[in-house]
């Protein structure tokens, strides 16, 4: 059964389960299989499945050998998908539903019920338990690469310490940071109360007699949502 490769579209994603259905024609008949999604068990590398995707594929029967199972799939366009993104390029914003499937949040678009895995900040405080199936606005990131596209919400929840972490960085204000580890080509540091960390790399050999529990005065010298970047402090009246 292997021999012949056919051609379906995914109609339906279980992110939980890591198992996918996929509905095609065989003969005149509308046919539908399910497949794994995960895998990274057979040294493969995955590819996040969504709804309205066109796969190639092949047919086997399961382990169990009670039915038959799809394998060798292989991603070949989503229609939807390259809609979205072309509207992502003129004017990107959506709405959509938030969802969680083990423990990772997914947007689920409004029209085309396409799922993109939520992208949130190391200093954002996850959407809460009641937020699921609630209407929400949301951008895509990384549209050059469609298998890497995330969503990224309009309103964040983001936690005391990086609203502060801003103030420092835009009025230029010197932080005391302080070392928990030093490897051999950086030191990491804590900021604001061990909620923001940070790393400097080594720029002298003084930096190799640094130990954890060292207080260092920072300027943060870049600031996103995703990434923060720091330099010692040099007070001009030092």
């Amino acid at each position: 059964m292997e021999e012949k490769i056919l051609k379906g579209t995914i109609s339906f994603v279980n992110y939980e389960k890591n198992f996918a259905t996929i509905e095609y024609e065989q003969g005149a008949k509308k046919k539908s299989v399910n497949c794994k999604t995960d895998f990274e068990s057979t040294g493969r590398k995955s590819h996040h499945f969504r709804m309205g995707d066109t796969v190639s594929f092949q047919l086997r029967l399961s382990d169990r050998g009670d039915k038959m199972t799809a394998c060798n799939i292989k991603y070949l366009h989503n229609t939807e998908l390259d809609l979205l993104i072309q509207r992502a390029t003129i004017e990107n914003r959506f709405s959509g539903y938030l969802k969680k499937a083990d423990d990772k949040y997914f947007v689920k678009e409004w029209n085309s019920y396409i799922f993109f895995p939520l992208q949130l900040s190391p200093w954002e405080k996850p959407p809460v338990e009641t937020a699921e199936n609630e209407a929400i606005s949301f951008r895509l990131l990384n549209l050059e690469k469609p298998n890497a596209i995330v969503a990224e919400l309009f309103s964040h929840n983001y936690i005391p310490e990086y609203k502060k972490a801003v103030q420092h960085y835009k009025n230029e204000i010197a932080v005391d940071a302080v070392v928990f580890k030093v490897s051999p080509h950086a030191i990491y540091l804590n900021l604001f109360d061990d909620k923001i960390q940070a790393k400097l790399p080594f720029v002298s050999s003084d930096d190799a007699t640094v130990k954890a529990g060292d207080i260092i005065p920072v300027i943060i010298t870049h600031l996103s949502n995703t990434r923060i970047v720091v330099k010692r402090f040099e007070n001009p009246a030092s």
